[in-house]
């Protein structure tokens, strides 16, 4: 509000609250304006303003929206499912995250053949979330140029590996990068690198991730601008201790100086025993991304659903590829993960919450409006 105007956006004082900043839960008001994070001492100093309406928190509770980098679908939806209508599924999936604490996400397709990239991409378009959904960062394209070895649930007859050595083998599978935030692969395969470099000059996050490199070739392509893996100790080499592999990229010397290489986590309870979990928080605490891998079933009863090009059997907690024992993605939500995370790490509440809203953002690159709950930052939904 500013004295002499007669129109102005209503400032909303969030009361009586512990809020997440700087790394520490900090009991102070929160002043939210236009869907923006607003320093009070310039509202009632610079603008004589004051609070619209008040909310008391009652010793709640506020942190940034989490983000989640790796989601296959769920409520039913599943993203590499072609349809008429693929962003009506993505608005219900973003409208029923909310609920979970997730304000943000980059919508994953597994492995598929051409034919449904080229029908799925163009209908997902980056957008802000608010009141009637979590915003879409772009899409995750997990596979196809992915191992066969580390395949997990992904098939493998629409697996591709890299022809030309170049974008043509992208363009070729996907049609096209608009959209597209991340991107995983493995980077034992011929030609990949070229790709990681390519990938990354668009703006591309690349993620390592289903395959079976060794610490060698994963530490080329984080030299090549590679900086995220793909839900870590799952679907790569296990660590030896002589070749550690994908793993030993938490601990590598090779990694140049100011640079981060971040990695999903999913804490479901099932995918990573607890012991595992706190010895990549502990190698590597700042880099650690909690990921759903959220499929169709999160949400639903037990029983048969897909994840792409695959029949899933959910048992319990348990997602599998029908008729084998292979996990395929999750049925866990957000906050599960984070409640799940907290425990088994034996961490502090507020680095639980900053591997779900912090460390994504900065992995996207995005720490200068999300994650954070600093002034300016964005608030449409984190509130």
């Amino acid at each position: 509000w500013r004295r002499g105007q007669e129109r102005y956006s209503p400032v909303t004082q969030f009361t009586q609250c512990r809020v997440l900043r700087e790394h520490r839960l900090q009991r102070e008001d929160l002043w939210v304006r236009d869907g923006r994070i607003l320093d009070p001492e310039k509202l009632f100093f610079d603008e004589q303003g004051y609070a619209d309406q008040r909310v008391d928190c009652e010793g709640s509770i506020i942190a940034p929206g989490f983000i989640d980098v790796q989601i296959n679908g769920g409520y039913g939806v599943d993203f590499s499912q072609p349809s008429e209508d693929v962003s009506s599924g993505v608005s219900f999936v973003s409208q029923k995250i909310l609920q979970h604490g997730v304000t943000s996400f980059c919508p994953t397709l597994v492995t598929s053949p051409p034919g449904v990239y080229h029908k799925v991409l163009p209908q997902v378009k980056v957008h802000d979330g608010g009141a009637q959904g979590a915003g879409v960062l772009g899409v995750h394209l997990e596979g196809p140029f992915i191992s066969a070895e580390k395949k997990g649930a992904h098939p493998e007859r629409f697996l591709r590996t890299f022809q030309s050595g170049g974008i043509e083998d992208l363009m070729e599978a996907y049609g096209s990068l608009d959209n597209v935030a991340m991107v995983t692969l493995a980077p034992e395969l011929a030609g990949s690198q070229s790709v990681v470099r390519e990938l990354c000059r668009r703006g591309v996050t690349v993620s390592l991730g289903h395959s079976v490199a060794n610490l060698s070739q994963a530490e080329e392509a984080v030299l090549h601008g590679a900086s995220f893996i793909t839900h870590l100790f799952n679907a790569m080499l296990p660590f030896h201790h002589r070749d550690p592999g994908i793993v030993g990229l938490l601990t590598s010397d090779q990694v140049p100086a100011g640079r981060t290489v971040y990695y999903g986590m999913i804490a479901d309870g099932i995918h990573t025993n607890p012991a595992a979990l706190r010895i990549a928080h502990r190698a590597h605490p700042s880099g650690l991304v909690l990921v759903t891998d959220a499929i169709a079933a999160m949400g639903l009863p037990p029983g048969r659903h897909t994840l792409g090009q695959q029949v899933i059997e959910i048992q319990g907690l348990h997602a599998y590829v029908a008729g084998t024992k292979t996990l395929s993605g999750s049925i866990a939500p957000m906050d599960m993960c984070v409640r799940h995370f907290k425990h088994a790490a034996g961490c502090s509440l507020e680095e639980a919450l900053e591997a779900a809203s912090l460390h994504p953002a900065q992995l996207l690159g995005l720490a200068e409006r999300k994650g954070t709950l600093d002034f300016g930052s964005d608030a449409g939904q984190d509130a």
